[in-house]
C-alpha cells in the first residue's frame, strides 16, 4: 500500500510569500510563529513543516502535528493531507487509519490529487473504512484526471481486475500508457505484459520489449527476467542467447526466483566465451544503471 507523502515546504512557501514577503517567507521562526498564532494559516502550516523537517527547530513531529492541525481546521488541504500522512504513519501521533481518511477527505473533497490518490488507496484496502472498490475507483479516476500517475496505474489495474468497475482491457492499456510514459515502472511492466499477451491490444512484441526495458532499466526484477526470456525466444528482437543470459544474471541478482534456472538453460547453447562475455555485459548494465 504506497501512500503519497507530499510534504511540499517550496510549496507552501509560496503560497504565502504571494500574500506577504515577510520574514516568514524566509524562514524566520519566531516571525512564522507570531504569525501563526494569530491565527494565519499560511504561517501555521509554514511553521509545521519546519518542525517537520527540522528547518530552524529540532525536528519535533507533536509539534508539527499541532501546526498542521490549526491549519487543517481553517481548510488548508495541503495541511489535511499531510496530517492523513502523517496519521496514517503514526508520526507524532498514534497509527489512526480512520484519522487518516478523515483528513485525506477534506483535503481531496477540495481536488488535491495526492490525497485523493491516498483516500483511493484506503477504499481499496479496507484500512479506517469499509473496503469499497468503487469508491476506490472514483477517487483513483479524479487523481489520474489530474495526471498523478500512480492513481492512473492503480485505475489502469483495477479494470484490468475488474474491481469496482466492468473488466475493460482498453480502458487498462488507456491508464497504463498515461502512468507509463510518466516514469513509473510498475506500469511500465505491466503495459509490456499486456502487449506481449496481446491484451487489450493487437500482440506487439516489439511494443512489449519497449516497455519492459524502460522497467527493466528502473530495476524491476519481472521486467528484467521477462527481457530475458524476450531474447531467449527471439521475440521483439533478434534472438540473442548472450544478451538473454545477462538480462537472467541481472534479474537473479535483483532476486528473481526463476531467474538462475533459465540463466542455465540458455548456457547449453553458449560457448564459454560467449558465457564470460554475455556475464561481462551484465556487470556493465548494472554499473550504468544501478
Amino acid at each position: 500500500m504506497k501512500i503519497l507523502q507530499k510534504i511540499c515546504f517550496v510549496l507552501l512557501l509560496g503560497a504565502f510569500s504571494s500574500v506577504y514577503g515577510g520574514s516568514c517567507w524566509d524562514k524566520d521562526v519566531d516571525d512564522c510563529r507570531v504569525r501563526a498564532e494569530q491565527g494565519d494559516s499560511l504561517a501555521q502550516s509554514i511553521l509545521g513543516n519546519m518542525y517537520y523537517y527540522g528547518q530552524g527547530v529540532l525536528q519535533d513531529y507533536k509539534e508539527a502535528i499541532k501546526w498542521y492541525r490549526l491549519a487543517a481546521k481553517q481548510g488548508d488541504y495541503l495541511s489535511q493531507s499531510i496530517l492523513g500522512n502523517m496519521y496514517y504513519d503514526g508520526q507524532g501521533v498514534l497509527q489512526d487509519y480512520k484519522e487518516a481518511v478523515r483528513w485525506f477527505m477534506l483535503a481531496a473533497e477540495q481536488g488535491y490529487s495526492s490525497a485523493q490518490y491516498n483516500l483511493g488507496n484506503m477504499y481499496e484496502g479496507g484500512l479506517g473504512v469499509v473496503q469499497d472498490y468503487k469508491e476506490a475507483v472514483k477517487w483513483f479516476r479524479k487523481s489520474a484526471e489530474q495526471g498523478i500517475p500512480q492513481a492512473q496505474y492503480n485505475l489502469g489495474n483495477m479494470y484490468d481486475k475488474g474491481l469496482g468497475v466492468l473488466q475493460d482491457y482498453k480502458e487498462s492499456i488507456k491508464w497504463h500508457t498515461k502512468s507509463a510514459e510518466q516514469g513509473l515502472p510498475q506500469a511500465q511492466y505491466n503495459l509490456g505484459s499486456m502487449y506481449s499477451n496481446g491484451q487489450g491490444v493487437l500482440q506487439d512484441y516489439k511494443e512489449a520489449v519497449k516497455w519492459y526495458r524502460k522497467s527493466a532499466e528502473q530495476g524491476i526484477p519481472q521486467a528484467q527476467y521477462n527481457l530475458g526470456v524476450m531474447y531467449a525466444k527471439g521475440h521483439g528482437v533478434p534472438q540473442d542467447y548472450a544478451i538473454a543470459h545477462m538480462y537472467f544474471n541481472i534479474a537473479a541478482v535483483s532476486g528473481h526466483e526463476n531467474a538462475i534456472e533459465n540463466r542455465g538453460i540458455v548456457e547449453e547453447d553458449m560457448s564459454s566465451s560467449q558465457i564470460a562475455e554475455a556475464q561481462k555485459l551484465a556487470r556493465e548494465w548494472m554499473r550504468t544503471h544501478q
